[in-house]
């Protein structure tokens, strides 16, 4: 398999794995774009929002948004933070699976900026 993120989950490239489980692997962006910056995947192969078509990638996708309140609970983000996930490339979407940007740890204005 020649996807980064599944290389990832599987352990076979090495990241700052900040929340790990049988479902879901989370680790910091190597481009953050605030303070706290994570991305949040499925173990399991989906390459975009487009393609949660059943039960099984429905519940993929939940867990990953599960991670997320962990992952701020944990890291007392009690200011809020931002779930963000691109589908395809013309929304910025760079690695095709499935994941969202935790961000937190500033202001976050909208537009994004």
């Amino acid at each position: 398999m020649s996807c980064i993120f599944c290389k990832i989950a599987a352990g076979e490239i090495p990241a700052d794995i900040v929340f790990k489980n049988e479902r879901v692997t989370a680790f910091t962006d190597l481009n953050p774009m605030a303070p706290t910056h994570i991305l949040i995947i499925p173990n399991q192969h989906i390459d975009s929002v487009d393609a949660i078509v059943n039960d099984e990638t429905a519940r993929a996708a939940a867990e990953c948004l599960r991670a997320a309140r962990e992952i701020a609970q944990a890291r007392a983000l009690t200011g809020g933070y931002r779930l963000v996930t691109n589908t395809g490339p013309d929304a910025g979407q760079s690695v095709p699976h499935l994941h969202f940007h935790l961000l937190a740890g500033r202001l976050m204005t909208w537009p994004p900026g």
